[in-house]
């Protein structure tokens, strides 16, 4: 009875883990997504193409109490072809007053298209790093619920920015796209310095603070962040906020994490926030140092629900573990490295999706683990279709590109696929493999370069894994039809339906689980590359039952395990020995049963051999561990397992 309490409370308690998720999935979708829904029509402008960013360095004026900003806007670039204007992108409701280069004010207009075209004093030939200042003014419009707000908390004034993916030109000049980082930035935040119940204003910005100047009833705060970052994930705050922070010992090499928040939420922040010194060590551990760990990390809270994981400090409407843990693996998966296209985002959501998972699996252990994969699956499977990776038409349509079905849990459940294909030690050294490509670090990438590097690191062709995970559409349904012909063997047929016409076959590695008549177990995992294919495993105990993926880590939906009331007819004459093995093996099949085809593959799916029919086969020249005999028959494909020692 203890023992069942002890499950109740662990379940009751991960039911409240688990609504907090999807809810902070919800929440999330609708913060990362809520810029986007009056631009989403927006494209790179093209017109911004000519010129590659190496510096920002934003001088802004605000007031929380009013929606306004002013500033100077100075921007270093090199011509990447001979250029006489250069283009931002910028609302055109903010005005521009001018625009000076090293003195001398230069001509410039504003268009209807959001575009400041400034007009050059000379040709500014390829290769060459000149620079600008542009002075502006105006009231942000917000891009759907939100890109730059100015609102009040508990009564107190704050403004906040969120840009993704394209509201960062409704509040300064910039050029918006996925193919330009600014290789740096300084952050200058000029405020009241106290808020009219005579508070003091804090400032947040990207980066390291570097100073506080006190000018009469004014504050200055600077910032300087010294990573290529996208316009997208620059970002400012003001607010009456708390300061405390959280120390992360990295090996040695400290650093802090930040925390803003607001008076009313300190206690609740304070009892929340330590976790993520805990999801930061994890996170470290598994993939690499934090990538900005010279700088900061931190916490600022904003007035939405979700978070937005803006560079070195993610913006917070709360302080729920999931969210802290979801912004955070946004660090290395999204701001680190940033997808090269909206098409692409599954490489920043799904990755914070399942690094939230992986949060689950280290920290609750992994019967919550697969708790959180079923719940995953079921979102995915809710609808027959649906592609990870976009299309064109896909772009358009915001709710699709944040997806929680798709690019969220999809995304994350491909990754964990894809782990469990490749192994745990093989697929965490891709991952790495793939934040320290020299392409792609601090830059942007695409599924394509992705998976390239995937392939390159484990060795494996895998153009059919991600073609029908991610390109394609929908979900298998199996059929697992079991007997046990004799005390020492369990004959396996897996068959499989498509949720999709999109996939023919999902290959997957499928683990079943052999439960006895006295409660004996045994896991064994299937390498599953064709339909209606046959195995028989070793087993030492009486089977009373078959359980299918008993850690829900496939994608499917509707699966069946049955009884097979009638043995196969190959069960009781195929046989492969000695097993174990050291140097030859034999085969002996049904005289009726025409083998085409054996096949030899390690435990990592990697092609040792192949050959015709042949009742011998010498392995001694093979690696020790785990093989697998693949036979292609006429009445199938049959695998069977073989030790070489």
């Amino acid at each position: 009875m203890r023992s069942l309490l002890r499950l109740f409370v662990v379940l009751f308690c991960f039911q409240l883990q688990a609504q907090d998720y999807e809810k902070m999935l919800e929440e999330v979708q609708i913060a990362e997504a809520k810029a986007a829904l009056n631009q989403i029509m927006h494209r790179a402008n093209l017109n911004t193409g000519n010129y590659d960013l190496k510096y920002h360095r934003l001088e802004l004026d605000v007031d929380p109490s009013v929606n306004f900003i002013s500033g100077a806007i100075t921007s270093y670039f090199v011509a990447k072809e001979a250029m006489t204007e250069i283009t931002f992108d910028l609302a055109s409701n903010m005005t521009v007053t001018d625009v000076d280069q090293r003195g001398t004010s230069l001509a410039f207009s504003q268009n209807s298209n959001d575009e400041l075209v400034v007009t050059l004093p000379v040709t500014q030939n390829m290769g060459v790093l000149d620079s600008l200042t542009v002075s502006y003014s105006g009231s942000p419009v917000s891009v759907g619920f939100a890109s730059f707000v100015q609102e009040t908390h508990n009564g107190d004034p704050t403004i906040w920015t969120l840009s993704e993916p394209y509201g960062a030109k409704s509040w300064w000049p910039c050029k918006q796209d996925l193919i330009d980082k600014i290789d740096s930035i300084d952050v200058v935040i000029t405020s009241p310095q106290f808020n009219p119940s005579n508070e003091e204003y804090i400032a947040v910005s990207n980066g390291v603070e570097q100073s506080q100047v006190i000018n009469g009833n004014t504050k200055t705060t600077h910032f300087k962040h010294r990573y290529p970052i996208p316009a997208y994930l620059i970002a400012i705050s003001v607010t009456n906020y708390q300061v405390y922070t959280h120390q992360v010992d990295n090996n040695g090499n400290p650093f802090e994490i930040v925390n803003y928040v607001y008076p009313e939420s300190f206690a609740t922040a304070q009892a929340s926030t330590p976790v993520t010194v805990d999801i930061m060590d994890l996170f470290i551990d598994l993939f690499e140092p934090y990538p900005f760990e010279d700088e900061k990390y931190g916490h600022a809270q904003f007035g939405f629900s979700g978070g937005m994981e803006h560079t070195t400090v993610s913006f917070m409407g709360s302080y729920g573990r999931n969210l802290i843990a979801h912004e955070l693996a946004h660090q290395w998966f999204g701001n680190k490295i940033t997808c090269g296209s909206w098409k692409d985002i599954w490489l920043n959501e799904g990755f914070a999706s399942y690094l939230s998972g992986l949060v689950f699996e280290n920290l609750d252990g992994n019967d919550i683990f697969t708790l959180w994969k079923q719940q995953r699956n079921a979102s995915i499977t809710s609808q027959p279709g649906g592609a990870v990776y976009l299309s064109d038409a896909d772009t358009t349509n915001v709710n699709r590109i944040f997806s929680g079905r798709l690019s969220y849990n999809k995304g994350g459940m491909v990754l964990h696929m894809l782990r469990k294909k490749l192994g745990d030690a093989t697929f965490f050294q891709a991952i790495r493999d793939y934040l320290s490509s020299p392409e792609h670090a601090f830059d942007y990438a695409k599924t394509d370069e992705f998976i390239a590097i995937v392939e390159a690191s484990s060795g494996e062709d895998l153009t059919e894994f991600f073609d029908d995970w991610l390109y394609k559409q929908g979900y298998p349904s199996y059929t697992v039809t079991w007997s046990q012909p004799n005390a020492t063997e369990v004959t396996i047929q897996l068959s499989q339906e498509q949720s999709h016409p999109s996939v023919s076959f999902f290959e997957s590695p499928v683990r079943l689980r052999f439960v006895g008549t006295l409660g004996e177990t045994q896991d064994v995992v299937l390498d599953n590359t064709a339909n209606n294919q046959q195995f028989i495993e070793s087993v030492t105990f009486d089977v009373a039952d078959v359980i299918f993926d008993p850690e829900s880590d496939i994608v499917s939906r509707n699966n069946q395990v049955v009884l097979s009331t009638e043995s196969f007819q190959l069960e009781s004459e195929f046989k492969i020995f000695p097993n174990p093995v050291s140097n030859l093996i034999y085969i002996t099949k049904p005289q009726s049963l025409k083998v085409e085809k054996i096949s030899i593959f390690n435990a990592l799916g990697q092609s040792l051999l192949e050959t015709q029919w042949t009742h011998m086969i010498d392995v001694s020249a093979f690696s020790d561990g785990l093989l697998f005999v693949q036979l292609e028959t006429s009445n199938g494909i049959i695998t069977k397992r073989l030790i070489k020692k």
